[in-house]
């Protein structure tokens, strides 16, 4: 049965095209810097905001208007299902991403929830095999439910963390049995309102040691994903502990766990923490732990996470350079952690968001290897450093330089010449980069 009826499959048709339902920069089998566009690109659907979120807001109830309101909850989910592979095969992406309860309802024990679980696995399972799509990654929500509301691996109550730890193990299980690429984890509730009532020592011991327990036992059932942590700074708790990619590194730094994990890093979350995309998208790239990409936007003029669909082409572009310059994504990708506005409200607009989410990447991605085949940040940034190639600032990179042999240096009053940055030159640059492919 068929959850869209109105919307056909959607093909590339070229940037002249002037048809809704129609690519105009993604090219599946288009090769780039040696890879095809879907190699490159990896999308996913996020499953949580295109099939769950209603459009509610905290001024009002959810305006989405999908077949399988009326459902049962179980029903509910199984109707989802159907409309997560359409939907995939007829935008024609590869993965899919999911917390466990997007999947399935919660029941009234832990035990019940699992045997929830457990039936729409195995749905998604055959549809998987029937289609060939594949999961990105999948976790487990471990912040909704009022029992977090003190957190989960950092709460404060031990019947708490045991009810997270137990979840996760399922959560571990089923990415097996799904074959996930990757395992994420998003500390939606990991962190404090105050340090007047918070052990903050003892909340961080905890929350590594549960990190440490899904290592053992991904490794105990043969479960190979690559491990994600999502950084976050803010909203819900006031004080998250992995606020950015830094902060994130330094704890898993820490405590023994940089080995096992890497970063999934979100736009939105990034300009939450005031820094841009490609700023944290660079920390983890030159720390060796970027992972894979959650693409988003935000609103600038609005102070809390809004998940956009992304549309900013020079936002993609200077993404899609770090991605290029970490050597691709390995195993993880671009899910699409986007939700379409509570005014778009029909099952077309979730189309229409994805074709323009995936447009947009796309572009980035012929952007940024433009950038890159034509050295225009490589030259630059040569030219701009090409003094610690040589003299004395060969000597510090290479490690033989000390405070003494600089400070016999700096005593001979060579003349001092900075030259400028042509900041504004190189932004010109790259506008006509990006409106050029």
């Amino acid at each position: 049965m068929s959850m869209f009826n109105n919307v056909p499959k959607i093909a590339y048709e070229g940037r002249n095209s002037k048809n809704p339902f129609a690519f105009k920069h993604y090219n599946p089998q288009e090769m780039v810097l040696g890879k095809t566009m879907e190699e490159h690109l990896r999308f996913a659907v996020a499953y949580w905001h295109t099939y769950v979120a209603s459009g509610s807001d905290p001024f009002g109830v959810g305006t989405a208007v999908r077949s399988w309101d009326s459902l049962s909850p179980l029903d509910k989910a199984k109707a989802r299902v159907e409309a997560n592979f359409e939907l995939m095969d007829k935008l024609n992406i590869p993965f899919y991403c999911f917390h466990d309860v997007d999947v399935a309802p919660e029941g009234a024990t832990l035990a019940e929830t699992n045997k929830n679980l457990d039936i729409i696995v195995s749905l998604l399972k055959e549809n998987m095999k029937s289609t060939g799509k594949k999961l990105l990654w999948n976790t487990v929500n471990l912040f909704t439910n009022p029992r977090y509301v003190h957190g989960a691996g950092t709460t404060n109550n031990a019947e708490v963390f045991a009810y997270a730890a137990a979840t996760i193990k399922k959560g571990l299980e089923v990415g097996k049995e799904l074959g996930a690429e990757n395992y994420v984890f998003w500390g939606g509730r990991e962190g404090y309102e105050s340090l007047l009532n918070t052990d903050m020592k003892l909340e961080l011991d905890n929350l590594a040691r549960l990190l440490h327990m899904a290592v053992d036992y991904a490794k105990e059932i043969g479960f190979d994903a690559q491990f994600l942590i999502e950084p976050k700074p803010k909203e819900p708790t006031k004080h998250q502990y992995d606020f950015d990619a830094a902060t994130a590194l330094a704890f898993l730094q820490n405590y023994d766990l940089k080995p096992y994990f890497k970063l999934n890093i979100e736009a939105n979350h990034a300009t939450l923490a005031g820094h841009t995309f490609e700023h944290e998208l660079r920390v983890a790239r030159i720390n060796g732990v970027l992972g894979s990409i959650d693409a988003n936007q935000g609103d600038l003029l609005l102070g809390w996470d809004t998940d956009e669909f992304p549309t900013d082409l020079y936002t993609s572009t200077l993404a899609m350079y770090e991605v290029l310059q970490n050597g691709g994504f390995g195993r993880g990708g671009v899910n699409f952690d986007a939700k379409v506005r509570r005014s778009s409200f029909e099952d077309e607009d979730l189309f229409y968001a994805h074709i323009a989410g995936m447009d947009s990447y796309a572009r980035g991605l012929k952007a940024a290897a433009k950038l890159i085949e034509e050295r225009v940040l490589d030259d630059l940034l040569e030219h701009r450093y090409r003094s610690f190639r040589e003299g004395i600032g060969a000597e510090i990179v290479s490690g033989k330089a000390t405070l003494k042999s600089i400070e016999a240096y700096a005593l001979q009053n060579n003349p001092i010449k900075n030259e400028s940055g042509r900041l504004e030159q190189l932004k010109a640059t790259l506008n006509e980069v990006i409106f050029s492919v």
